[in-house]
């Protein structure tokens, strides 16, 4: 009999589908001062299994009590409230519920837009007061009107399916979405500038990266139409508030209806809370009743598979392989994933991907390998957590084609995995890895250069004209910066070299600028692995 506590309110049809195995005893635990670990740390060590929504903090204090615990469900997205890292070592599964409040957010987007355009918020608070002011509040249609999705993902494809029902022109800005993927759903893939120049209506549906901080700034309001209205259901650290509101006052966005903020809740003395043409939610994106029971569904669901048949699904720490298989391919996808992050890291763009295996690997299921390549790469593109589930459909959704390779080409490695972005003209197209004693990871070729490097913590990529003077003058800056060089490998190949170093403290943006302007240095990029 496994013992489950689920806590944070959730639904009670999580506790109807566990009990109902005949095999669970659920505890319900709603008291908040179990959100404290210290008090969870005395209670978690005869459990199995923990269902949490974000309250409850399951901290590395927590875990370690948790003698007993398998399995960690977080019934919704985001699992910031958990210590993954510290889970994965213990060997407890963390799961979550992706997509199970993506309709409810979108609707959520679409509620806002209609209430910016026809003014019904302001026109609730006039009539309260006892006034009638229908020629203050006149409105706007939103049919024929152009919506600009910034953010293809999975609420920008609901909010985009939703809208084109309401008879508007869809246009869509997203990098890491391709044209085919946005013909498919018949929305027209634009640049952002474009995308600022003709919407009518903005609706924002990014992660928060360091990318898309402030993105929606002075600049970028100022490339915008005239009379622009501008919805945030995403992130609150997105919109540059200040230049929201003077962009507001000034009249050249017409209204703007917000969500989320970046800091929640908000300074009540914010200018722009006090604006009669802002309207605003308290982050309601995700809260229906709905969405709450289906995030307890799926994650019950998901918590009963794995306890009782050994199935894991939407695992953002774990592969969906046997315990034997695993111990032999382990290293081989923290290896894995270290690439497609130090690749995704640099590129940044959308390619199609060959993944090549050679050697030793040949003769194993490779599948989790590559689902760990993904993983890397397409974590670079957003905030929210990826598995090893979910990272091969991110990539279909993105238009990313992936192909496998067995080869039986002889190479210098007992196994070798080759990762090439396919028609990427700009800096290396490729990385190769292995795996030395059957458990130190190394890279050993980065576009056409090879090199013995380890891919661990902070970076520093230097690509560079082979000529005296690069290494000693890269490392002159970093210890004038107070920064520490671990390793330095160098590979050359004609008059180009490729350095690889590894640092103790990650370099700040100024740092990196100061290499660049270095003699003879081509590039230089910083990635965190």
């Amino acid at each position: 009999m496994y013992k489950i506590m689920i806590r944070d309110n959730m639904s009670p049809i999580a506790t109807e589908i566990l009990e109902a195995t005949g095999k669970m005893e659920v505890i319900t635990d709603n008291d908040k001062a179990g959100n404290d670990p210290k008090v969870l740390s005395e209670l978690i060590g005869e459990y199995h299994g923990l269902a949490v929504r974000s309250g409850t903090k399951v901290t590395r204090e927590v875990l370690e009590k948790a003698r007993n615990l398998k399995v960690i469900g977080r019934a919704g997205i985001g699992v910031d409230n958990i210590d993954v890292q510290a889970a994965t070592r213990q060997g407890i599964v963390v799961m979550n519920a992706p997509g199970g409040n993506t309709v409810t957010t979108a609707e959520h987007t679409i509620s806002l837009m209609l209430a910016l355009a026809r003014n019904i918020p302001q026109a609730t608070a006039s009539l309260r007061e006892g006034k009638w002011e229908k020629k203050q509040l006149t409105g706007v249609e939103i049919t024929g009107k152009t919506l600009g999705i910034i953010g293809l993902g999975h609420i920008g494809r609901v909010v985009a399916e939703r809208t084109r029902g309401l008879k508007m022109n869809v246009i869509a800005a997203d990098p890491f979405v391709s044209k085919d993927a946005a013909k498919a759903l018949e929305v027209e893939l634009v640049s952002l500038d474009d995308l600022f120049a003709r919407a009518d209506f903005i609706t924002l549906h990014v992660p928060r990266l360091k990318e898309t901080i402030n993105m929606i700034n002075a600049s970028a309001i100022s490339k915008m139409k005239q009379g622009v209205r501008l919805i945030n259901c995403s992130r609150g650290e997105i919109v540059d508030i200040d230049a929201l509101y003077q962009a507001v006052s000034d009249g050249h966005v017409a209204g703007a209806a917000l969500d989320v903020f970046p800091q929640e809740p908000p300074d009540a003395s914010l200018p722009i809370l006090k604006h009669p043409h802002v309207i605003f939610t308290p982050h309601l994106g995700a809260s229906t009743g709905e969405a709450q029971i289906k995030v307890a569904d799926m994650i019950a669901n998901q918590m009963a598979e794995y306890l009782l048949s050994g199935v894991i699904t939407h695992a953002v720490n774990f592969p969906s392989v046997s315990v034997e298989i695993m111990e032999q391919l382990r290293p081989h996808i923290d290896l894995a994933e270290k690439m497609g992050s130090l690749m995704g890291q640099l590129v940044r763009k959308v390619h199609d991907i060959t993944i090549t295996y050679s050697g030793d690997l040949t003769a194993l299921d490779t599948r989790p390998v590559t689902h760990a390549v993904l993983k890397g790469l397409l974590s670079s593109f957003t905030d929210k957590p990826l598995n090893y589930v979910s990272a091969p459909a991110l990539a279909e959704e993105k238009g990313i084609h992936v192909r496998e390779v067995l080869s039986s080409s002889k190479d210098d490695f007992s196994g070798l995995i080759k990762v090439k972005l396919e028609a990427h003209e700009e800096g290396p197209d490729e990385i190769w890895g292995t795996i030395f004693e059957k458990k130190y990871p190394r890279i050993v070729r980065l576009g056409k250069i090879y090199m013995d490097a380890i891919p661990e913590g902070p970076m520093i990529i230097i690509q560079n004209i082979d000529k005296p003077g690069v290494i000693g003058n890269v490392g002159v800056t970093l210890g004038s910066n107070n920064i520490n060089i671990g390793r330095f490998q160098l590979g050359r190949l004609g008059d180009r070299a490729l350095c690889m170093v590894n640092v103790d403290t990650r370099a700040d943006d100024q740092v990196i600028e100061e290499i660049k302007a270095l003699p003879n240095i081509i590039s230089a990029d910083q990635v965190n692995l």
